[in-house]
Formats: C-alpha cells, sequence, structure tokens
C-alpha cells in the first residue's frame, strides 16, 4: 500500500510574521497527509520550537511530519527526514531513525540516482522539478515520461515537487505520482482560510485520481 495524498512544505519566507501555525493547521484540516519542515536558518533554538509545535498539529490531524535535512531534528522529535543529494548519509539516517522512520530523497530526474536512494535506506523517492517553482528557480528539469518510468520501476511511494498547482497537477496523478509536493501552489495565498480552501481542492484531486 503505497498511500498518497498533498504534501505540504514550508517556506520560512512565505510563512513568516506569525503564519507558519494557522496556515500549516490550515492545509492539514484542508487534507495534507505528510508536512515536510523546511527552515535553512542557523537557528536552531528557533527550528527546534517550531518543528516541535509542528509535530504537535501532526499528531492532532494525523499527517506524518518529515524534518527537511536535519537528522539531528528529525531523530529528537521522532518523526520523518528528507535528504538532498548533498545532505547527508541516507543510510546513517536509516540507522539512526530505525526501520519505519519516512525517509525521502530527492532525485531530481534520475531513476538511477532513486535505485541508489532506495538501496541506502529511503523508503519514498522525489523527482522535480516539474513545472517553474518560485522557491527554486529554473527552468523544469522532469517531465510526466520520467514519472511514468519511474511507476512502472519502483513499487515505492513517488513524489512529485517543483512548480506544481492545481492547474497543472492532474498530468503527474495520471502519470503515477502518489503524492504532490507543493509549498507556494499551496501556502501562497492570502489567508489561512484560502490555504484550507487549496488544500481540500488538492485533496479532491486524489479522490478523482484514486
Amino acid at each position: 500500500m503505497r498511500g498518497g495524498g498533498l504534501y505540504a512544505i514550508t517556506d520560512s519566507a512565505l510563512l513568516a510574521d506569525g503564519k507558519l501555525l494557522p496556515y500549516v493547521e490550515a492545509a492539514l484540516i484542508g487534507g495534507a497527509r505528510w508536512l515536510q519542515y523546511r527552515d535553512k536558518s542557523g537557528d536552531a533554538v528557533k527550528r527546534l520550537e517550531e518543528a516541535g509545535q509542528l509535530a504537535a498539529l501532526c499528531r492532532k490531524h494525523g499527517c506524518e511530519l518529515i524534518i527537511n535535512d536535519d537528522l539531528a531534528l528529525a531523530a529528537e522529535l521522532g518523526v520523518g527526514l528528507h535528504l538532498g543529494q548533498e545532505d547527508g548519509s541516507l543510510r546513517e539516517a536509516r540507522q539512526q531513525l530505525g526501520p519505519n522512520a519516512l525517509i525521502g530523497a530527492t532525485c531530481h530526474a534520475s531513476l538511477q540516482l532513486a535505485e541508489q536512494a532506495l538501496a541506502d535506506g529511503a523508503c519514498h523517492i522525489a523527482f522535480g522539478r516539474f513545472f517553474t517553482s518560485q522557491t527554486k528557480p529554473g527552468g523544469p528539469s522532469a517531465d510526466v515520461p520520467l514519472l511514468r518510468s519511474a511507476r512502472a520501476r519502483f513499487s515505492v511511494p513517488i513524489v512529485a515537487i517543483g512548480g506544481i498547482t492545481l492547474d497543472n497537477a492532474a498530468p503527474l496523478l495520471d502519470a503515477g505520482a502518489d503524492y504532490l509536493a507543493v509549498i507556494n501552489g499551496l501556502f501562497g495565498g492570502g489567508s489561512a482560510e484560502d490555504v484550507r480552501h487549496r488544500a481540500l481542492a488538492f485533496s479532491q484531486l486524489f479522490t478523482c485520481h484514486g
């Protein structure tokens, strides 16, 4: 059972000024299944406090919390971890977090990187970016044929990321994506209520493609 659904990813600039908790809770109420806490600041105290608050929200709403690129923080909170290609050892993460932890890996547009990530201990793989992204500007690097190839080859959950909106998401689900990782397309609205509506709309897409 691969599961699937909306994968909300936080952005410290987009969710500044007290927006983090209310906007995230709105996304969870709207049906987000996974939440990635992504904060590239060097403020360890802030990161621990925010991640702890998000962990409580996730427990309340039945969502899985995944920490971006910080094994120590994930281990301290007993939650999942996502690692980029240059962000640490998947083998070490699996050893430290245990056999049941949600560990994902960035695989860009490479089936070979995905093979290696799974061999090293990842349990889900993320491909992208599929569309022009505000978070990581630049042209798309992954495409729908890649996603179809990945779906044919791998039985683990597949995450699509990069510039995903309600308008362009459906072809990714059709091609076999299990989770849609969304940042601006979810949290770029003007209010928590807008975030909730967007999350509900994304969740409805999965219902239609189920």
